[in-house]
């Protein structure tokens, strides 16, 4: 099984590669044809992994050299692919490959066509490093790698301005309170790159603290040590790996930079920002349950922070406008389901909303995707309508893809979300769970108001201008697996009970079968009205909520995302400019530049006293001889006094 997981960890290197030697040429359709087939090699790899796992019950386990060796330490570079990495694995290589294909016809033509497909590969590499490490230190090496890539991917139209900088250079994106209101690329990149840094710190702390008291970060090692530890140890790394895990996930306060993130171009959006990336902190906890269960303290705050974002982000779903943000911010609302799970020790019901959630959340984004060439880059759903006509196919697995995120069933979502509210409720967080119900139908309601705004409804756009049609069917086709998995990835659910439990802890709720099939009751009840409430209030007008509301105090709160990009703004980014300025014209320029323009003007002035004595007159050359002779003198008749 070796040469499986090497085909699988570098076939997107290949590929990435491959595509960089040409990112400077012309658009090669090949280029894009190369890197998926070399996605498609890798999910096979993967495929093959998964059924060894499945039916042995065995892990596959290589070191593929050794890597940091210094005295005492001993981190090697090696790989690991069990029940909890394999389920990863697949999810990254299906997505990615299907997004990859998709990616053909949605780049079409761009003129950095190759280069996006280099950056596209490597960050499937580098998440793939992520996954399958066996050590927190190639686990951080695959942590960084996505974030650079994403960063690149993020800000991959970086020449587009951003429109308040052609008005004012020194304006911030956050300057206007208007829903509308757009920043370039290259500042998303930015502020998603350098949060997910800041964040990135604490997760470092929390590596450095298991080497420093356990001497290895080898996951085996560390695992089977950190019990000995003392307690207050234990919670210190366990609250710095979260706050890692806060900064990749989005998680609050780290939130702000996923939704501007969507800067990017769409099928960026469905690989990161729905399926991998933005996991990985919901993956660092579940890879790290053995240290988070020691501590069941931490695990109940961070189940309350993920029902806190769970509920503000669906929130903000409902008045957004921007059919991507929309999804972005469901993106997160979901996240916050899977920390309310591993937070309440159910680590893998977690990693199975997970695995659900990337499939109907990613169509959705590639869904989005399609409406954006349709709509020549509309992207208000309020100046969309009636394009269900003109986009049938993507009409219906939108509209799959939205129903399996309500949660009904027998779609995947169903199930997965599902469970996180039975844990919920069995685990006696009734308060939790009561967050989540809520959040259930606004889940629902916001999901089919999308749908109905863009599909249904009047056609609210320039007829003559836009001509709204079906995507290349080779698109429809990647789109499609996606689709099939977003119904069937729960039927599977008992399956992947076995395979999992074989490494993350069963956790027992015991619920009897009236409250069982109570809860699916009420959960799917809240569900269904949601979505019938949506249809309903935007089947004619598609107005209910926009203009009606927008003097309301809760809808302007809601809009500017509970204005945490304006604090950050204000506390942050404005006072740190602050900081910047005086740094440089104090400190910089008055005390540092001083000090070396000093010191090199007394060394000039030194070099013009010198200059006199190299004037080739005799009697000045002996005279400064004689001078030279009597110094020496001096010196040493006062050093051998001293003596």
């Amino acid at each position: 099984m070796e040469q499986y997981l090497y085909i699988a960890l570098f076939s997107p290197l290949v590929g990435s590669i491959i595509a960089a030697l040409f990112s400077n040429t012309p658009k090669k359709l090949s280029i894009g044809i190369i890197s998926s087939a070399f996605l498609a090699v890798s999910l096979i790899a993967t495929l093959n992994l998964l059924y060894y796992v499945y039916t042995t019950g065995e892990a596959v386990h290589v070191n593929m050299m050794d890597w940091i060796v210094l005295g005492n330490v001993n981190i090697p570079f090696g790989f690991i692919v069990d029940q909890v990495s394999v389920t990863m694995m697949v999810v990254v290589t299906i997505v990615s490959t299907m997004v990859h294909i998709h990616s053909i016809g949605y780049m079409d033509h761009d003129v950095s066509f190759n280069r996006f497909f280099a950056w596209l590969s490597a960050f499937v590499f580098s998440m793939m490093i992520l996954v399958m490490s066996d050590n927190f230190a190639g686990l951080f090496i695959g942590w960084e790698g996505v974030g650079l890539c994403s960063w690149g991917l993020i800000g991959f139209w970086y020449h587009k301005e951003d429109i308040k900088k052609s008005k004012d250079i020194k304006a911030s994106p956050y300057s206007t309170l208007s829903p509308h209101s757009a920043i370039s690329p290259s500042w998303a990149a930015n502020e998603a790159f350098i949060m997910n840094r800041v964040a990135d710190l604490g997760m470092l702390i929390g590596i450095f603290l298991i080497f420093w008291n356990i001497g290895s970060l080898q996951y085996n090692v560390v695992f089977a040590n950190v019990s000995l530890l003392p307690n207050e140890i234990i919670i210190a790394i366990a609250v710095f790996l979260f706050i890692g895990a806060m900064g990749k996930s989005a998680q609050f306060p780290f939130n702000t930079w996923l939704a501007n993130a969507m800067e990017g171009p769409t099928p960026v959006s469905a690989l990161i920002h729905a399926a991998t990336m933005v996991t990985a902190g919901v993956y660092l906890v579940i890879r790290a349950n053995e240290i988070f269960m020691v501590v069941p303290e931490v695990g109940y705050v961070i189940a309350c922070l993920g029902a806190f974002v769970a509920i503000g982000a669906a929130l903000m779903a409902l008045v957004a406008s921007n059919m991507k943000k929309i999804i972005a911010f469901s993106t997160l609302s979901q996240l916050g389901y899977m920390f309310v799970a591993v937070g309440l020790g159910a680590y893998w019901v977690a990693l199975f909303h997970l695995a659900t959630h990337a499939f109907f959340k990613s169509v959705l984004f590639l869904g989005a995707g399609n409406v954006m060439h349709a709509m020549n880059d509309e992207i208000n759903i309020k100046k969309m309508g009636g394009l269900k006509k003109h986009m049938p196919q993507t009409a219906l697995i939108m509209t799959v893809a939205s129903v399996a995120l309500a949660g009904i069933f027998p779609l995947a979502g169903f199930f997965s979300k599902d469970l996180i509210l039975e844990v919920a409720f069995g685990t006696h967080s009734y308060i939790l769970w009561t967050i989540l119900w809520i959040t259930a139908g606004l889940t629902a309601f916001y999901s089919f108001r999308l749908i109905m705004y863009v599909f249904y409804g009047k056609e609210k756009y320039d007829t003559e201008q836009k001509h709204p049609h079906e995507t290349y069917t080779f698109v429809i086709a990647a789109m499609t697996p996606l689709a099939i998995l977003a119904i069937s990835a729960g039927w599977f659910e008992h399956q992947f009970i076995d395979m999992v439990t074989h490494v993350l802890p069963l956790l027992n709720v015991h619920v009897s079968d009236i409250t069982f099939y109570t809860l699916i009751g009420v959960t799917t009840t809240i569900a269904l009205s949601g979505i019938a409430f949506a249809v309903f209030k935007y089947n004619k007008d598609g107005e209910y909520y926009g203009n009606k509301f927008q003097d309301n105090f809760f809808y302007k709160l809601l809009v500017n995302q509970y204005y945490l990009p304006h604090f950050w703004d204000i506390v942050v980014c404005k006072v740190y400019l602050v900081l910047s300025k005086f740094s440089w014209k104090i400190v910089d320029l008055k005390v540092i530049d001083s000090l070396v323009d000093g010191v090199a003007s007394r060394v000039i002035d030194g070099a013009e006293v010198g200059t006199s004595m190299q004037s080739g007159n005799l009697s000045k050359s002996l005279k400064w001889m004689g001078l030279g002779i009597l110094v020496l003198l001096i010196l040493v008749l006062v050093f051998s006094s001293v003596r």
